[in-house]
């Protein structure tokens, strides 16, 4: 199984960026943990600031991977065109949130991109990213 983990912006400043909420660990030593306990699991990663790219990158992953781990990040409350590049592609999309988004700010009890999504996973940390690869490998398992 091929999935893609694609993140939106400002995680690329996990770590740094309000650890009291994202916690202190770096994404990318997370997914190299990632890569350790999903070992005949082909995963890939991408981040990217910018909405433009990160569309561009849901359209080849359908070409390409049995199914994406996507956290929008803020784009999640705010783009439309993410929304339907999620709903334009034909595998599935698992919508992950680090926080707990309806603990926080009330724009952020709104995403565009949860219709489309096959679920969403929030609130669990770095672990919302074992849950939804753990939902795909489980129901390739099950398809067996």
């Amino acid at each position: 199984m091929k999935i893609l983990i694609i993140n939106g912006p400002n995680l690329n400043m996990l770590g740094k960026r309000e650890p009291e909420i994202y916690g202190s660990e770096t994404f990318e030593d997370y997914f190299t943990q990632l890569q350790f306990r999903f070992k005949d699991t082909e995963l890939s990663y991408y981040q990217s600031n910018i909405e433009g790219e990160l569309i561009s990158k849901l359209h080849e992953a359908n070409e390409s991977f049995d199914g994406v781990v996507l956290n929008g990040a803020a784009y999640t409350h705010t783009s439309v065109g993410l929304g339907d590049a999620v709903a334009s592609i034909s595998i599935p999309v698992i919508e992950v949130h680090i926080s707990n988004t309806f603990a926080r700010e009330e724009f952020r009890h709104h995403s565009y991109l949860s219709k489309y999504a096959k679920g969403i996973i929030v609130g669990f940390g770095l672990k919302s990213y074992d849950l939804a690869i753990e939902n795909f490998l489980m129901e390739q398992k099950q398809s067996s």
